[in-house]
């Protein structure tokens, strides 16, 4: 869609369609923010749980893509033995140290990027996190708020 720039009082603007601004979930005195790449809808505090698993699984991704098995679960059971002694556990982490110290790669990656109920449970207590650097995170991150 081609919007027109156009005079308004001593300014320039575009006037945007109504369907437009109601797919974007914006209204009158809501705000749009302005980047170097375009226009879109302020953040309103946080990702909707798709988008949250679909990032997830995009680091998830990423991880198998960068890195082999035996890596992957060194990370995971050097996570899991931290927070441990730390006192941080969740139910979530006994399945994952399981998950780790079997030795199934199929099982390992259907734990990190399956698309059932059971993995995207598991994703929300990923214990592989550390594997990548933090710009390939926030490069993640910003892909999935855009």
């Amino acid at each position: 869609m081609k919007i027109e720039i156009r005079p308004i009082g001593n300014s320039l603007g575009v006037i945007l369609p109504k369907p437009v601004l109601a797919s974007w979930g914006v209204g009158k005195g809501d705000r749009l923010d302005v980047t170097d790449n375009g226009l879109r809808p302020s953040r309103k505090g946080g990702l909707a749980p798709a988008q949250l698993d679909g990032l997830k699984r995009s680091i998830a991704l990423a991880v198998v893509r960068d890195f082999v098995p035996t890596q992957i679960r060194a990370q995971i059971l050097a996570n899991l033995h931290r927070w441990r002694k730390q006192g941080v556990w969740v139910s979530a982490y006994d399945e994952w140290y399981d998950i780790a110290t079997k030795g199934d790669d199929g099982e390992l990656f259907a734990a990190m990027l399956g698309r059932d109920d059971n993995a995207t449970r598991l994703r929300e207590s990923m214990p592989f996190v550390g594997l990548l650097p933090q710009s390939e995170v926030r490069r993640l991150h910003e892909e999935a708020s855009a």
